[in-house]
């Protein structure tokens, strides 16, 4: 009964300031044992490569910053960028005017936020996520009317195919 009292003061105090509650009886045997808190919950920091002139790449930041991730963003020159896009796998033909990377994957295009976290939920062996174009309506791509062009975000695969994973 004694142990059992600091465990649950740790996971009222977490829930209290905004942390994800144990999700296992492993979490709460780790919290139990003083090692740190469970991560899960948690979004890995994000790097987004783009032109130092792009606006619309800045309010696809300002929606993954809105959505809970922690960006870093990083200016680059056109060459650079197309260099990095193919050293990250990017398909050809497959492009934007961005590119981010997140927990060992990359992300292309202005993907809505919910697609990136479903992605980190279960990657597989995929190596990323592409939306080609700049698509009316996406993520970063909004216009005051409101109108949104169909698209489909893709996932690209280890061995660079694509296969749909979201339309919006």
């Amino acid at each position: 009964m004694h142990r059992a009292i600091p465990v649950l003061a740790t996971v009222l105090l977490a829930a209290c300031a905004g942390q994800a509650a144990p999700q296992s009886e492993a979490d709460l045997a780790a919290i139990g044992a003083g090692s740190e808190a469970p991560t899960r919950g948690v979004l890995p920091p994000v790097i987004v490569h783009k032109s130092p002139t792009c606006g619309c790449c800045t309010k696809w930041v300002d929606h993954l910053r809105a959505s809970g991730f922690e960006v870093e963003v990083q200016d680059h020159a056109p060459d650079a960028l197309s260099r990095l896009k193919s050293e990250l796998g990017v398909p050809f033909g497959k492009g934007s005017c961005h590119t981010a990377e997140v927990a060992g994957l990359f992300v292309e295009g202005h993907v809505p936020a919910e697609d990136v976290k479903r992605l980190l939920d279960d990657p597989g062996e995929a190596k990323g996520l592409v939306l080609p174009g700049m698509p009316l309506g996406s993520p970063g791509m909004e216009v005051p009317d409101g109108s949104v062009q169909p698209y489909t975000v893709e996932r690209v695969e280890a061995d660079g195919q694509t296969t749909p994973f979201a339309s919006h």
